[in-house]
């Protein structure tokens, strides 16, 4: 029995093992660090869900623009269709399917990740070389109007069973080949040899292409896009201010020395075009056939018959044969004149909201080929609809610039939704919180 006791009076002297301080401390920071996380709450729809659904304001803003767009288009264009097609439906019909095949490329391009394009980048670039060549060996060399069917003096278009303008497709060939160039270089787009040289040799080659289809607006957007995915970049500023003077000097040699009106007799006609800008309601302009001063002075008195309100939806009275073709580039002035100045705000402050979520999105993607190709992607569409609305309003020369989701056009519609549904699958990943 001692012996017992002391046994067990030994065992109970038996001292513990020493706790580990430092693996009692880092769990109990993890408990802190659990309390303090507010828990993510999931969403009821997967789709729309934080980190792995859309972003839904963006495509809230592309959804409204589009149907907006579709029902100015149908009320700018019944007359003229009527008129031209025997169908106040012809352009509506077409426009409405575009846009249901357009809506259903966006979405399974949302779905698709991105980086698919990075690997791609100089195959799309090759096949958009190749289809503008076709263009202009067909149309201007060949003039084979069945492949390449021209308008006027204008060679935009391809019919591959299909009729599209790959002037449209250079656009997003050109943003996805800069995004690519700039992931790859991003430490060295402060050199000339790699930040300048390659993008400038580029830009050339797709400008000059789409020059030669006497496209210009389209030559001016390849160029601007260009320049702003430079900066944007990191290409240093001064070798913008150089291209801007070479651009100038051969701008005022096109101009001074440039393309012959189609008539003919000589004359430089874009040298028209900038003194009809300079005075729209000269004396020049002598009915809707003439190629000076009508279209411009029948957009402006549309804008200034709307006033503040607006004639009405439909009510508009230019575009009973005034105003030409008025679903195409000059549909914003049957907007102003039916919807007034507070619609025309109203569809501007849209279209900057659109631009804000996208500059917004592409800001916080998960890597540098993500931001760029996103900012490319969006600076477009903010890009074509300035563009456009200061034509329309003369504070540009007229230069035939399409106003995104609003203007006719099957391609350019198709090719703009698939690029937003780019956008909307770069939001998918990125650090952003969804509403």
């Amino acid at each position: 029995m001692p012996a017992a006791g002391r046994t067990a009076r030994g065992l109970s002297r038996v001292p513990e093992r020493p706790r580990d301080s430092s693996r009692d401390s880092s769990r109990e920071q993890r408990q802190r660090t659990r309390r303090r996380t507010p828990r993510r709450r999931k969403m009821k729809f997967a789709l729309f869900s934080l980190g792995s659904g859309m972003d839904m304001p963006l495509f809230v803003f592309v959804m409204v623009l589009l149907a907006i767009g579709l029902v100015m288009l149908f009320s700018a264009s019944y007359a003229d269709s009527y008129y031209r097609e025997g169908n106040s439906y012809h352009y509506i019909s077409r426009q409405a399917g575009f846009a249901a095949f357009g809506v259903a490329v966006m979405l399974a391009a949302s779905a698709v990740d991105y980086h698919h394009y990075h690997k791609l980048a100089l195959l799309v670039t090759g096949v958009t070389v190749i289809m503008l060549l076709m263009v202009l060996i067909f149309g201007r060399v060949l003039g084979i109007q069945s492949i390449a069917p021209s308008e006027g003096v204008a060679y935009r278009w391809l019919n591959l069973g299909v009729q599209f303008q790959p002037s449209e497709i250079a656009k997003f060939a050109l943003i996805l080949l800069f995004a690519h160039m700039i992931s790859i270089y991003a430490d060295k787009m402060d050199t000339f040899r790699y930040g300048v040289l390659p993008f400038v040799g580029v830009l050339g080659m797709f400008a000059a292409l789409v020059f030669l289809e006497n496209h210009m607006s389209g030559t001016l957007i390849i160029l601007a896009l260009g320049a702003i995915m430079m900066f944007v970049g990191g290409t240093k500023p001064r070798w913008f201010v150089i291209g801007g003077i070479a651009l100038a000097l051969l701008l005022g040699a096109y101009l001074l020395l440039g393309g012959k009106d189609e008539s003919g007799e000589g004359g430089v006609y874009q040298m028209d075009r900038v003194a009809g800008w300079l005075d729209p309601f000269g004396e020049k302009s002598t009915g809707p056939d003439s190629n000076d001063t009508w279209q411009i002075k029948q957009s402006l008195y549309a804008i200034g018959s709307g006033g503040l309100f607006g004639v009405g939806l439909g009510q508009s009275r230019q575009k009973y044969m005034y105003l030409p073709k008025p679903q195409n580039d000059f549909i914003f002035a049957i907007v102003c004149e039916e919807l007034g100045m507070v619609g025309a705000l109203v569809i501007m402050i849209l279209f900057a909201l659109l631009v804000w979520r996208g500059v917004y999105v592409s800001l916080h993607a998960r890597d540098r080929f993500g931001t760029m190709l996103g900012l490319g992607l969006i600076f477009q569409v903010g890009l074509q609809a300035v563009l456009n609305i200061c034509v329309v309003t003369n504070t540009i020369p007229n230069t035939g610039i399409s106003l995104p989701f609003f203007s006719a056009g099957g391609t350019s519609l198709v090719m703009l939704l698939g690029q937003m549904g780019i956008l909307l699958n770069i939001s998918r990943s990125a650090t952003v919180e969804r509403t």
